[in-house]
């Protein structure tokens, strides 16, 4: 079984960011930030992933990985 890994915590950690200014920047809310953090989430639009990644100053594999 794969399993995609959301590793935002460990970019916000490494940018010194909380969850709401992230929120706050990338324009979606503080629960849909929570809910991708954890990976529960279904998917993620190619625009809020590359908000992210320009706020983080990172690229979609730092915050996104692959597991078997």
């Amino acid at each position: 079984m794969m399993a995609i890994i959301v590793r935002l915590d460990m970019m916000l950690a490494l940018r010194k960011m909380k969850a709401k200014d992230l929120a706050e920047q990338i324009g979606i809310t503080e629960q849909n930030v929570s809910l991708l953090r954890q990976g529960k989430v279904k998917g993620v639009r190619f625009e809020t992933l590359d908000r992210i990644c320009a706020v983080l100053d990172c690229k979609p594999g730092d915050i996104l990985d692959r597991e078997e």
